[in-house]
């Protein structure tokens, strides 16, 4: 099978600075100005070619779509009475109602006081959404009875409803899902993009939410089950398109379909970090894009092994990260400081808009 591909490869903090000779990538605040036009047979990379962004106008048919993708403008997420506008990046915290998050380590699952005052911490912070989980889903965990987590879930979603939040519910399995809808929740994030439960496809599209669809390699319950990728970032740009045109065809309305490519599972460290070097090619898939890197594994394996709770350094560096390549939902444990990086960011971002404004003419 022949396949091409659009790659971003050479970024910009505006168009001017390239004399317009730039792409704006999703309608956000970030800019590309050489692309990598990527053949591919049977798996294997055939051909590369460096275009600049006045090249783009004799590409292949796929690779044109790709580019009217890349320059695609996303509307917003409809959450209830909350608009969460995708032209920007936005912060979507995490509350685990877990015994054994790898992270909080249950801190919110036996005290709802806790949770509540948490939940109300990251809303202050400025978190636009609250992903409320009930099953930890690192490598290794043990699966979890749906009973318990519709129990862990549901008087989480329950209050945090009657705050106004914007809700998303982070699980696989579709009475969860249609609990935490039917108590307040608006988005539906599935590790498994909507693969673990056959019923969850027709679920998700009967109910209209937005649903979030990450890359998962595994099935069953291991999600973190691997063969290999002969090419990461292409392998999980091709797997995240099957994804996206499944839900399209079991009735997922596309403006509501965001994708996120699943750093840390089923992934080593190498083709973790080769996945976040390649976000802007997955603004091609033409969907808006989320990055969960928050406090894992591969920022431990590179900076001494750090435990969870000492890795914001290394959290807020991926962070930007995303933030350059023009991700828009940043998924994260500490709300407050990525809420600062990103107004730093975005002050940057907007003051490199304006940077050539005074120049004479």
């Amino acid at each position: 099978m022949h396949k091409v591909y659009l790659r971003p490869i050479a970024l910009a903090d505006s168009p001017q600075s390239e004399e317009g000779e730039a792409v704006r990538l999703a309608g956000g605040l970030t800019y590309a100005s050489r692309f990598a036009l990527i053949e591919r047979r049977e798996g294997k990379m055939v051909r590369r070619k460096r275009l600049s962004a006045n090249d783009l106008n004799d590409l292949p048919d796929d690779a044109q779509v790709q580019l009217e993708d890349l320059r695609k403008a996303h509307p917003p997420l409809r959450c209830g009475d909350r608009t969460i506008r995708l032209d920007q990046p936005q912060v979507m915290g995490i509350l685990n109602v877990t015994p054994d998050s790898f992270s909080d380590g249950g801190r919110f699952l036996d005290d709802p006081d806790v949770a509540n005052a948490h939940a109300a911490a990251m809303l202050e912070a400025g978190a636009a959404i609250i992903d409320v989980g009930g099953e930890s889903t690192r490598p290794g965990a043990a699966a979890v009875w749906e009973g318990d987590e519709l129990k862990r879930v549901v008087p989480a979603v329950e209050r945090l409803a009657a705050s106004g939040a914007a809700i998303s519910v982070d699980t696989r399995r579709p009475a969860v899902m249609e609990a935490a809808l039917a108590a307040g929740a608006h988005v539906i994030n599935d590790v498994s993009a909507l693969r673990h439960d056959p019923r969850s496809l027709e679920f998700a599209a009967r109910s209209g939410a937005p649903v979030v669809l990450m890359h998962a390699p595994g099935e069953g319950e291991d999600l973190h089950g691997s063969t290999g990728y002969p090419d990461v970032v292409l392998d999980v740009f091709d797997w995240l398109a099957a994804r996206r045109d499944a839900a399209i065809a079991a009735g997922i309305a596309r403006d509501r379909i965001v994708l996120d490519p699943g750093i840390g599972f089923g992934k080593s460290i190498g083709e973790n970090l080769a996945l976040i070097n390649a976000l802007p090619l997955f603004h091609a898939l033409g969907q808006p894009l989320l990055l969960g890197v928050s406090r894992k594994r591969l920022i431990g394996a590179l900076a001494n092994e750090a435990p969870a709770h000492q890795r914001l350094g290394g959290s807020l560096t991926l962070a930007l990260k995303g933030l350059d390549a023009g991700v828009q939902i940043l998924r994260v444990h500490d709300v407050a400081e990525t809420v600062q990086a990103l107004r730093v960011w975005r002050g940057l971002r907007d003051a490199a808009l304006t940077d050539f404004a005074q120049l004479p003419v």
